[in-house]
């Protein structure tokens, strides 16, 4: 709810046309009609001869009803500018010298026609009007002179300078009021500009806390299903997996701690810098050997030479695999899944599928309501430069293939010079640093 305004400032309108204009206070106001009433009077006291005398009836009169209109003149700037028009042309019959002063209410109402008449053109054509009609009034007093000539010519000046002042206190007040809204839209685009980075900002930490958490808290829960299976048949497999179920929760409390800490940091540098680079294929093995321990066997397929990846597409594409891995843990009914890196085409293609589904074994952890980890994944790719596309093979189980750029290829022998991602074996091999079947 807003406030009330603020002192010192003054209440908005609108005039005709729909164009806001400062509407000014009571004591301006009367200040106003108080000057133009005092200047007219007093110009009624000038003489033909230049001589000065008291203020005739006549001179009370007009200035009187002149400035009895003149508060209107905001509200009906034509109709003012034509009553206080008209009543300077009577001044002569009324045996008044016409001159700038005696029309002071005429002048006032000229000033008001152009800020508030919709249109330069018209406020324009209204004031050019009335000068014309007050200057050409001044021969109907009789013969002219030169001095009659000076004064038609100020007759004719006086409401165009009116006119004109105002035209500029209308072009400054509509510059303000520009700058004022460019202005108010460059605020706002500021806020827009800081929601929309703090939105991206939380995804950014939901992700991330999905992709390093969720993943040992599915192993955790597959090796606690594992340890369960084989409770009464097999009592030393059952210490096993407890005992990876316990290196696995500690590895969730490592990672947690280690994104809580992140998050933590004001940017001053207060925080400690974080552990040690993003995850990429490096730690692929690793990986591997995580779901090995949770009952899964992976099988490893990896064609054409393997480039060094930018950080952003290395973390991309582990993040995929740790994702895809972590949803046949959950999901799937078998228990063996197959990992593809094809590095031809000018593009790293990751593939991950599962076998659909296999007899014997731990039961899956696969009556759980779907989550965000294709949107994670769809997201993540599409952020590097990449595609994702997900769903069932026709001979069973779940497919997820990741197309994800690479860097310009080099001449052959920087390229076998560079650092080569794990695994890396030459066509076709599915064995070597990254792990075959398990």
């Amino acid at each position: 709810m807003n406030g009330p305004p603020k002192l010192g400032r003054v209440l908005p309108t609108s005039d005709t046309a729909g164009t806001a204009v400062p509407r000014p206070g009571r004591g301006r106001e009367g200040a106003v009609v108080a000057a133009a009433f005092v200047i007219c009077l007093l110009g009624g006291t000038v003489r033909v001869e230049n001589t000065l005398s008291a203020p005739p009836l006549a001179a009370w009169l007009l200035a009187l009803v002149c400035c009895a209109v003149l508060p209107a003149r905001h509200r009906r700037p034509l109709a003012v500018l034509a009553f206080t028009t008209a009543a300077g042309v009577a001044a002569q019959p009324l045996g008044l010298l016409l001159s700038p002063p005696v029309i002071a209410p005429a002048l006032a109402a000229a000033h008001a026609c152009t800020l508030h008449v919709p249109g330069e053109r018209r406020a324009a054509g209204a004031v050019t009007l009335a000068a014309v009609a007050l200057a050409g009034s001044v021969p109907l007093a009789g013969d002219l002179s030169w001095r009659d000539a000076s004064r038609m010519g100020m007759m004719a000046a006086a409401p165009l300078v009116a006119g004109l002042v105002g035209h500029a206190v209308r072009t400054r007040r509509a510059y303000l009021a520009a700058v004022e809204e460019r202005a108010r839209r460059a605020e706002e685009s500021r806020e827009l500009e800081a929601r929309r980075r703090v939105a991206e900002e939380r995804v950014r930490i939901a992700r991330e806390l999905h992709d390093l958490v969720a993943h040992q808290i599915t192993l955790a829960g597959a090796q606690a299903t594992v340890a369960a299976h084989f409770f009464d048949s097999r009592p030393e497999q059952t210490r096993v997996s407890l005992r990876e179920l316990v290196e696995t929760t500690g590895h969730a409390l490592d990672e947690l701690r280690a994104t809580v800490g992140l998050l933590r940091q004001t940017g001053d540098g207060d925080a400690a810098a974080p552990e040690g680079p993003a995850p990429g294929l490096a730690r692929l093995p690793d990986l591997l050997k995580s779901f090995r321990r949770a009952g899964l066997e992976v099988a490893v397929r990896e064609e054409g030479r393997a480039r060094a990846l930018p950080p952003g597409v290395d973390l991309t594409a582990y993040r995929i695999v740790q994702e895809a891995l972590t949803n046949v843990t959950k999901h799937a009914a078998g228990r063996g899944a197959r990992v593809g890196l094809d590095w031809g085409g000018g593009r790293l293609t990751v593939t991950v599928s599962d076998d659909g589904g296999a007899p014997g074994g731990p039961p899956a952890l696969s009556d759980r309501p779907p989550g965000y980890g294709l949107i994670g994944m769809r997201e993540r790719a599409a952020a590097v430069g990449g595609e994702l596309t997900a769903g069932p093979r026709p001979e069973g189980g779940f497919l997820v293939t990741a197309r994800l750029p690479l860097p310009p290829a080099r001449d052959p022998a920087a390229a076998g010079a560079e650092g080569r991602a794990p695994g890396a074996t030459g066509t076709g091999r599915t064995d070597g640093g990254i792990e075959g079947t398990t």
